[in-house]
């Protein structure tokens, strides 16, 4: 391409638009202050009262919401004390222990070797013997091991009919074959 055809093929420069001429002038005398409207004062200060009071209403509700989840813990305390304190008692009155003591206050004495009755043709197997009504064991001796789980009322009532029965003279007797009853705690040396 040759220089005088690109030169025509060049755009002609724009010329600059004339500005509007800017509106400056000097201050003579500051503007009149128009008096603030009472409507608009009473909404801001209404305004700022409701944000206050939605703020106090939310802060005395979540007041409540902690006072009242306090009083559900401590009645979470308390209902898991009482089922410990049932776990317990039911612990204590399963306890071989007392099992023994109610076996003893109804009459019953350990027996010796077991018997089977077969069902098919009715025969005893086994030693076949009953219950000579002899014991050694005492469980509301004084060599018995104290369990704080079962009830106290109860024991001492076995203990008061066990005295009794001795001090009637209905105490069973022990049979020479059978080693002696501990009644008084374990034996132990004297010393001076």
């Amino acid at each position: 391409m040759s220089r005088a055809t690109a030169t025509a093929l060049r755009p002609e420069p724009i010329a600059p638009t004339p500005r509007a001429p800017r509106r400056l002038r000097p201050v003579s005398a500051p503007a009149r202050r128009t008096k603030p409207k009472l409507a608009y004062a009473l909404i801001a200060l209404g305004g700022a009262a409701a944000i206050g009071i939605a703020q106090i209403g939310l802060s005395l509700a979540i007041t409540h919401d902690s006072f009242v989840l306090a009083d559900l813990t401590s009645q979470q305390r308390e209902l898991n004390l009482q089922a410990s304190a049932l776990e317990d008692e039911l612990a204590g009155t399963s306890s071989p222990q007392l099992l023994a003591i109610k076996a003893s206050e109804l009459g019953m004495v350990v027996a010796g070797s077991a018997s089977y009755l077969r069902l098919s043709d009715s025969t005893v197997l086994g030693a076949n013997t009953g219950a000579d009504g002899l014991s050694t064991i005492d469980p509301n001796g004084t060599g018995a091991v104290h369990n704080a789980l079962l009830n106290q009322r109860a024991l001492a009532t076995a203990a008061q009919d066990d005295a009794e029965a001795s001090s009637d003279g209905t105490a069973d007797t022990v049979d020479p074959n059978l080693p002696p009853p501990i009644t008084d705690g374990l034996p132990s040396p004297t010393t001076r």
